[in-house]
């Protein structure tokens, strides 16, 4: 399973009900261990698809950059009696897919298995090992420590990598978001399975985790497969909130030269929470202004008119606390002041004017016209329902999604983006050719 973004815009899903798109409804509840669960019954298809998310992500790293995505690397590849071959073979024999991801947040094992009890029962005995008693052993550790390294050695090689890392460090400074989910390569390798271990012991606890269900089975199976995956798990203790992310830096411009054709250029600042009371003024207008491809403001402005990138984007990142709202573009290395200052003056000119009404009703249809269609799958809604559970969004969050992207008024979005997003606070990063190497200004 690719590692992708826990905390990113989140995904919304509709099933389809005898012709009505109706929704699901979430039941919740508390294990004996205290871990929370949420569960949805969907019928029709004979599958289960379980989230276990731990708030365990790279912001818990504390000083050992990498330690929470090595952690969860290593989890899956041995547990109990079993090796990795054992527990590939379990799961192969059974048809089920388990698989471990990452973010800044959060860490998650995810299993998708067929519903019948002499398929299911081993797959989620096999998830239970995983979760309650994985070995760490020393040549799977060094194995993925190895793996990660290369991996990192090669993030040198990519200018719109070390771009992305010196943007979030220019973002967040100290704060637990501002180094790679990954970490550096100095870190990686003071890392051993004892610190492994520690960090699994510490996070890897009930009422540090939330556990959603989705699938074709009734609530009381639903309680006894919860109780089941987390009952071997001591309860622990909730991770500790995270500091504040600082909003008020002064705007800085890095530089860095790297031998390529192009330039890579993010710009942007520290954003919005998951649970925003500003999230849908804020991302209804980010529509407008750079997310939503190649009729964006950005992109009519860079790309279109003046034909200086191929793709220029907006976006932003929603964290447990305030993530990025980032802009991006790569451009030819000569052309990279003068697309970096027609990014910057389109965000000017949105800030000051907010959208059109044209633009806002194009937006809003395109938002609730794709609504159905990115979001038709048990194993989506598995992801939207972890994501409510993980960061404690209201139980009608899903019903109530439409009609607030309706409601957003062009009012709303230049108050909300005047008060929020400010250019004279903006961290710009580039790397290129043509970049003064590690410069600032």
């Amino acid at each position: 399973m690719s590692v992708k973004r826990f905390a990113v815009v989140l995904l919304f899903v509709l099933l389809p009900l005898q012709g009505v798109f109706a929704l699901p409804e979430i039941q919740t509840w508390t294990t004996a261990n205290g871990a929370r669960v949420y569960f949805a019954r969907t019928q029709g298809l004979p599958l289960l698809d379980v989230r276990v998310v731990f708030d365990a992500g790279s912001a818990r790293d504390g000083g050992q950059f990498g330690l929470a995505a090595l952690t969860s690397a290593v989890l899956d590849t041995g547990a109990g009696d079993w090796n990795a071959d054992a527990i590939a073979q379990r799961l192969d024999g059974v048809g089920a897919v388990l698989g471990t991801g990452i973010s800044r947040d959060s860490a998650s094992l995810s299993l998708r298995s067929l519903t019948q009890p002499n398929l299911l029962q081993p797959a989620l005995e096999t998830a239970r090992v995983i979760l309650a008693k994985p070995r760490f052993a020393a040549e799977d550790f060094e194995r993925e420590k190895n793996r990660v390294l290369l991996a990192l050695k090669q993030r040198e090689e990519s200018p719109a990598d070390l771009a992305g890392v010196a943007f979030f460090e220019a973002v967040y400074g100290d704060h637990p978001y501002a180094h790679p989910k990954d970490g550096h390569v100095a870190t990686v390798e003071k890392l051993t399975r004892d610190d492994l271990e520690a960090f699994y012991r510490k996070f890897y606890v009930a009422r540090n985790a939330v556990v959603a269900l989705v699938g074709d089975i009734e609530r009381a199976q639903a309680e006894k497969i919860a109780d089941d995956l987390v009952s071997a798990l001591p309860p622990g203790e909730a991770a500790a909130p995270l500091p504040p992310v600082p909003m008020d830096q002064p705007a800085q411009t890095l530089r860095r030269a790297f031998p390529s054709e192009q330039t890579h250029v993010y710009s942007g600042q520290p954003g919005m929470r998951i649970n925003d009371p500003d999230y849908f003024p804020l991302y209804v207008g980010n529509h407008i202004l750079g997310g939503s491809g190649l009729v964006s403001r950005i992109s009519e402005e860079v790309r279109e008119k003046r034909g200086l990138s191929y793709s220029a984007h907006s976006h932003f990142y929603p964290f447990r606390v305030e993530g990025p709202f980032l802009m991006g573009l790569q451009t030819r290395n000569e052309k990279a002041d003068e697309a970096l200052n027609v990014l910057l003056q389109t965000l000017r000119d949105f800030i000051a004017k907010g959208p059109s009404d044209k633009e806002l009703d194009a937006a809003k249809k395109n938002i609730v016209g794709g609504f159905v269609l990115r979001l038709d799958s048990n194993q989506k809604l598995v992801e939207q329902i972890a994501s409510m559970a993980f960061y404690g969004l209201p139980l009608d969050y899903l019903a109530t999604y439409i009609p607030k992207i309706e409601a957003v008024t062009k009012d709303d979005v230049r108050r909300v983006w005047q008060a929020r997003i400010h250019p004279d606070r903006l961290q710009t990063v580039l790397v290129g050719a043509n970049s003064a190497a590690e410069s600032a200004q």
